[in-house]
C-alpha cells in the first residue's frame, strides 16, 4: 500500500518478516463504505492549534497540533462522502457521570474532569443532519453500541475509519471491524496519537493484520472509484 511511513522506526528485518510470512496483503474496497469519525473533540485536539506541551495546559486529553493536520484530511474524506450520500458515523466520548467510574477512572482520570467545552465537535468536521451519533463508553466504536446492526442495515461492506486515537480507539474499533469482516481503510495521516512512536506501531501492525493502511489522498482515488448502486 503506497509509502510506509513506519519504515524509519520499525527495522527492515522485521517488515520482511511479515512480508515472507504473508502479512499485509490488501483486502480492497468494497461498494458499500461508511466512515468513522472518532472523538475528533476539542479534548482531543484543543480549541486552536497548538504544538503538545501547550495545548495540554487546555486538556490534558488533548493530542495538540497533529490532531488539527488529521482534521483537515477528514474534511477532504467527509467531503466525497457528503457528495456521494454514504453514511457519516460519529463515535464518541460523552460527558463522563459518576456511574462512569471504574477502570477508566483509575488508569486515565483525566477523562473523567474533561470541561464541557471539550466534549464538542470541531466544526470543520462536526455532524450535520442525518449523520449518526454513535455515544461509547469504551474504545472500540463496536463495544456497547448498536453500530453492527446499523451497518447491516444500510449494506455497508467498508469502513473508512479516521480519528483518535491511532492506538486507541482507531485500533480498538479496526480490529473489532475486521473481526466482523468489515473491509478496512486506515488514511494514516486522518488518525492522530500523543505519540508518534505510538502512532507508527500501531499503523505498521494494523496494515499487517487489519486494515489496509493508506494516505488519505490514496483513500479518496479508490472512493473516487467505487460506482454507485
Amino acid at each position: 500500500m503506497g509509502e510506509q511511513i513506519w519504515a524509519g522506526l520499525i527495522p527492515e528485518d522485521e517488515t520482511k518478516a511479515y512480508e515472507a510470512a504473508g502479512f499485509g496483503r490488501s483486502s480492497g474496497i468494497g461498494s458499500r463504505p461508511a466512515l468513522l469519525i472518532i472523538d475528533v473533540q476539542y479534548r482531543t485536539i484543543g480549541t486552536e492549534p497548538k504544538p503538545f506541551w501547550e495545548s495540554i495546559e487546555e486538556f490534558p486529553t488533548s493530542c495538540g497540533e497533529v490532531g488539527w493536520q488529521a482534521a483537515a484530511r477528514i474534511e477532504k474524506l467527509l467531503a466525497i462522502f457528503r457528495a456521494r450520500g454514504w453514511p457519516v458515523i460519529y463515535p464518541y466520548v460523552a460527558p463522563k457521570e459518576t456511574f462512569d467510574t471504574g477502570r477508566l477512572a483509575a488508569k486515565v482520570p483525566a477523562l473523567m474532569g474533561v470541561a464541557a467545552k471539550g466534549y464538542e465537535f470541531v466544526p470543520s468536521v462536526a455532524p450535520q443532519a442525518g449523520d449518526i451519533l454513535l455515544p461509547k463508553r469504551h474504545p472500540s466504536a463496536f463495544f456497547g453500541t448498536p453500530l453492527v446492526s446499523y451497518l447491516v442495515e444500510r449494506g455497508i461492506d467498508t469502513l473508512v475509519v479516521t480519528g483518535c486515537t491511532t492506538s486507541g480507539c482507531v485500533r480498538g474499533s479496526v480490529v473489532d471491524a475486521f473481526a466482523y469482516n468489515y473491509r478496512v481503510l486506515v488514511p494514516h495521516d486522518a488518525v492522530y496519537d500523543r505519540s508518534r512512536t505510538s502512532h507508527l506501531v500501531n499503523l505498521f501492525d494494523m496494515n499487517a493484520k487489519y486494515a489496509d493502511v493508506m494516505s488519505t489522498d490514496e483513500a479518496l482515488t479508490q472512493l473516487a472509484a467505487v460506482k454507485d448502486r
